[in-house]
């Protein structure tokens, strides 16, 4: 079994992979959308996500750990499951309605510095190579995402907005969540929460259809097997080795990801100025990672503060 230290080192790169589902997800959402509504999509994928880990469960997470874990798995699994419904409803929204898709990756980025706001708001000052790092990734987002302008600001612009906000909350909720309980249980009931919520929403809006999952059918499987029954379990596990200013840098590779996706299922080509800006965000992922050298201790024996980079 791999100890602490170990995990902290690997646990950058299994998140780069998280990111790399969730971007590739960017076009099952979209697949989806054209099959139907928002959420129905999100009732079908959270549903679907929530049933392939249960066997999980019950091979590795059998016995509570702790007296009150329950209640704290059910507590935080309901707040985060209502933050995914909201945020992952507004961006679905969003999806559908908005034109312009690379418009709509950028806004969906923005919770790279929304995360380190956050953060200074509950006195966690983000250090100097994060908020680099933050700096490279809202640039290499905007020139990998954005040609020729934003425009004008639109229906659907303003929920992914919001939904970015909410996007952010979850990045700092699992940070303070997952350490306290058994990260497989916890992440159950937060898809058991969203897909509750969204099969609510999807019979009081919209009018689902079992030809509508049959079309999106493979969308589906991918949004609920591998971005996140996959990709979430790897954030519950990993994230907490991550501070959570670093983790939102790595995550916001999903653009580039889903970019390249593009390119590979799609046949869309990347501009010059979409390849400057994978390399700004690949060195906002290092600048990120690096720290400070401790300075030596004095030879009086007594060490002297420090803070990291």
């Amino acid at each position: 079994m791999l100890q602490k230290p170990a995990i902290k080192k690997i646990a950058p790169f299994l998140l780069l992979g998280t990111s790399l589902m969730w971007g590739f997800s960017f076009i099952a959402q979209v697949e989806g959308s054209r099959a139907m509504g928002p959420m129905t999509f999100m009732a079908g994928r959270f549903i679907l996500a929530a049933l392939a880990l249960l066997p999980l469960i019950f091979l590795f997470e059998r016995k509570q750990k702790l007296p009150n874990e329950l209640k704290l798995t059910l507590l935080y699994g309901c707040i985060t499951g209502v933050i995914v419904f909201v945020a992952g409803n507004l961006q679905q929204a969003g999806i559908t309605m908005t034109q312009e898709a690379g418009k709509a990756a950028f806004i969906n980025g923005l919770y790279t510095v929304l995360v380190p706001i956050f953060g200074m708001v509950l006195g966690k000052k983000p250090t100097l190579f994060t908020a680099l790092g933050a700096a490279f990734a809202m640039g290499g987002l905007y020139l990998l995402s954005v040609e020729g302008g934003f425009g004008s600001i639109e229906t659907g612009d303003l929920l992914m907005m919001a939904g970015t906000i909410f996007w952010a909350m979850h990045i700092m909720s699992i940070s303070a969540f997952s350490p306290k309980v058994q990260p497989l249980r916890l992440t159950f009931v937060q898809f058991a929460i969203t897909g509750l919520l969204s099969a609510i929403g999807m019979f009081l809006f919209e009018q689902p259809e079992a030809a509508q999952f049959s079309a999106g059918l493979w969308p589906l499987l991918y949004g609920g097997l591998i971005a996140s029954a996959a990709a979430y379990t790897l954030q519950m596990l990993f994230q907490r080795h991550v501070e959570a200013p670093k983790a939102a840098i790595i995550y916001s590779m999903e653009s580039l990801w889903a970019a390249i996706g593009a390119f590979i299922l799609l046949g869309e080509v990347m501009t010059p100025r979409g390849y400057l800006g994978g390399a700004l965000m690949i060195c906002a992922v290092i600048l990120s990672q690096m720290r400070r050298n401790k300075p030596p201790a004095p030879s009086s024996g007594r060490s002297s503060p420090s803070r990291e980079g």
